[in-house]
């Protein structure tokens, strides 16, 4: 029999023994043999249960010696022995871990596993035990940090490079609807980009540069697309574990910031009532536009657009009505301009529209401009439907074209502005362009404006006084007449600025001051007994005359200055008494009972009615100084001025003859009847001290 098929020799016998011995003292763990008895008394451990336990082999094997079961933490023991218990019960192998008190106090997680060899009739147990520990706490870690990516609320997903889905956490379920195993192994790029060039565009950033951070819009499984914040961070190859290269994704989801972001725009940029663009929208797009315009050398224009008496329809339907004709306009305007154009809404019912500077010249521009304003006007031409009412309209419009080498944002508003009121000026319902005189005659009125508020605030207004003389050339009364002295000393009259005056609606103002400063100086020739007869008459525009507080203001006035009113004459004009005659009549009769009187000026130049005339509370008639001037070789103009007289004759008025220059004007009203008199002839209007020096002379 050979040394290999005969049975071994006690060397062979000896060498396997030690080569056991040696593998049980390098394994990284315990092997042990024990009986199945309330001690689980160890009839064979490894060395290794010292470097794990901190006590020798001999403890386990000596009698008594140490309980291996006493080592398992309390907590730990009653489910140990039931998992032994069960296993050797089904007769089967047992794997558990548990917690250990080692000699020196610590504590370590060991993996036990176990079974009854069929020869040891389940009265032994052999097994293996090894330090778990380390192992444990690593999987821990991994188990928590997995936790923490599913509990996250963005989206955590990563992809390998060929942008198949390898992870998916609990948050990309809730953002975009897909189970993980859903989507595990579905392309990233085709399950939820919209925007394939800013996926691949977001791709070879985070290739080049490692990362890559922006705004992506995502598909959800609905189909509804949602607006992400997110971030790619490319993870490198982890050749240990075999892990290849990936990028991961987190991404947010910013649907609602986005959607108030645009909402907040919207609110800032946009008309709440005609969503169109509003103000500081026009203003931005003007400014781009000519930016634009000045790179490329292109021309474009800008119209503005003004309804035509929209203030009659809020005023008689109410506001609900012109809400409703101003978002109808808004939508025939959109339909009158290219999609590259654009229309604005400023504000009431003024519209701005931007022709877009594409064209060579700015003749190109003004063509294409007025093929839009004609529109523009045509398109208002139809009436429009507003609920139960239909309602007509007409616009003006002025056009300006623009080139960003030479204007400027605030110079082409104006001159479309200007443009506009032109259009105005030329009967309405029509459009104009910008004309430069028309301009300097705007920019020349604007700075009148701006004088006049000027004036008033720093008192340059004076008053001047013409005297008014009876048939013995006595000084009876005069007229206080407005002068503006300027601050060069260049004395202007109203001629050249009482229409400004009534158009701003500084008149108001002005002939507040005017009735105060009258008053007063009024009041100091009651004070003096040469003249304390004196009238004085002011003249009293028909929009001072109609405001709500004419009469308290009046009255404040006299109980400030202390004058006496029956020594003051209101002079209202023909078309205050025929354009409001109720309530004309009304202020006038509240003011006689104050002792005031009145004059009718210009009387003959109007279109009086003989009835007013008969029940207006009047006192006197005046003479325009139109009808004086050719009296005497005029026939038509004496047959008015005789009338005049014999009217005032008939209705007991007195009446008075402004623009009297000449003997012979004065004898021809004196041989007609009228006996009162106020012009040149006499005195040109005079300073209040130099005229109560005159009329003291020839009292």
């Amino acid at each position: 029999m050979s040394a290999v098929e005969g049975p071994q020799s006690p060397v062979a016998a000896s060498a396997h023994a030690l080569s056991l011995e040696l593998l049980l003292q390098n394994l990284p763990g315990v092997v042990y043999r024990c009986l199945v008895d309330a001690d689980w008394t160890m009839e064979f451990i490894s060395a290794g249960v010292e470097k794990l336990t901190g006590y020798p082999p001999s403890a386990f094997l000596a009698r008594p010696g140490v309980n291996f079961a006493t080592l398992i933490h309390p907590d730990d023991r009653a489910a140990a022995e039931r998992g032994v218990a069960l296993a050797l019960q089904q007769g089967r192998s047992f794997q558990l871990t548990y917690r250990i008190r080692c000699a020196d106090g610590s504590l370590k997680w060991v993996y036990e596993h176990g079974a009854a060899p069929p020869e040891g009739g389940g009265r032994i147990i052999e097994g293996f035990i090894f330090d778990y520990t380390q192992l444990r706490n690593a999987n821990m870690l991994v188990y928590e940090q997995a936790s923490f990516l599913q509990q996250a609320r963005d989206a955590i997903i990563a992809m390998e490079m060929n942008s198949r889905i390898t992870y998916w956490n609990s948050g990309a379920e809730r953002l975009y609807g897909w189970s993980a195993s859903e989507a595990r192994g579905k392309k990233f790029c085709e399950l939820l980009c919209e925007n394939l060039p800013a996926y691949h565009a977001a791709y070879e950033t985070t290739l080049t540069n490692g990362e890559w951070s922006g705004e992506l819009s995502h598909l959800r499984r609905d189909g509804v697309c949602i607006e992400t914040d997110t971030r790619w961070t490319l993870m490198a190859a982890d050749r240990e574990s075999g892990a290849p290269q990936k990028i991961l994704v987190i991404s947010t989801d910013i649907s609602e910031r986005k959607h108030n972001e645009a909402k907040i725009f919207h609110l800032a940029f946009f008309d709440p009532l005609t969503d169109l663009p509003n103000r500081a929208s026009l203003l931005d797009h003007l400014r781009r536009a000519l930016l634009g315009s000045a790179r490329t050398r292109k021309c474009g224009a800008l119209m503005f657009c003004d309804l035509d008496n929209f203030k009659y329809l809020n005023d008689s339907q109410g506001h609900a009505a012109g809400d409703m004709l101003l978002q109808a306009v808004a939508r025939r305007m959109e339909h009158c301009v290219r999609e590259a154009d654009m229309v604005a809404r400023l504000g009431g019912d003024e519209f701005v529209i931007l022709i877009q500077p594409v064209e060579d010249t700015r003749e190109g521009a003004a063509s294409q401009a007025e093929t839009v304003a004609a529109k523009v006007v045509a398109a208002m031409a139809a009436p429009f439907q507003l609920a139960e009412m239909m309602y007509s309209v007409s616009v003006s419009v002025g056009v300006t074209t623009m080139c960003g080498t030479v204007d400027t944002v605030e110079s082409t508003l104006r001159q479309a502005d200007a443009a506009m009121y032109q259009a105005k000026a030329c009967g309405r319902n029509t459009y104009r362009f910008h004309d430069p005189a028309v301009q300097a005659a705007w920019s020349a009125r604007a700075e009148l404006e701006n004088g006049l508020r000027r004036a008033l605030r720093d008192e340059e207004f004076v008053l001047h006084y013409q005297p008014q003389l009876d048939r013995s050339s006595r000084v009876i009364g005069a007229e206080a007449l407005l002068r503006w002295r300027l601050p060069n000393g260049k004395l202007l009259y109203p001629s050249e600025f009482i229409q400004a005056l009534e158009e701003s609606g500084l008149i108001i103002d002005i002939g507040r001051w005017v009735l105060r400063t009258a008053c007063a100086e009024l009041a100091r020739w009651q004070r003096w007994p040469d003249t304390a007869g004196l009238t004085l008459s002011v003249n009293v525009s028909a929009s001072q005359f109609t405001e709500p507080d004419f009469v308290p203001m009046l009255q404040q006035i006299f109980e400030e200055t202390g004058v006496q009113p029956s020594s003051l004459k209101l002079e209202l004009t023909e078309s205050l008494v025929v354009s409001d005659f109720t309530h004309t009549a009304h202020t006038m009769a509240t003011l006689k009972q104050r002792g005031i009187s009145f004059s009718l000026d210009d009387f003959g130049t109007g279109y009086s009615s003989l009835a007013y005339l008969r029940k207006l509370p009047l006192d006197q008639l005046k003479i325009d100084h139109s009808f004086m001037r050719d009296v005497l070789t005029d026939q038509n103009d004496a047959s008015i001025v005789r009338s005049i007289i014999a009217l005032g004759d008939s209705l007991g008025l007195q009446v008075i003859a402004e623009g009297v220059e000449t003997p012979g004007q004065r004898q021809f009203l004196s041989d007609a009847g009228c006996f009162i008199y106020q012009g040149f002839l006499y005195q040109h209007a005079l300073s209040a001290e130099h005229f109560t020096q005159y009329a003291r002379m020839v009292h």
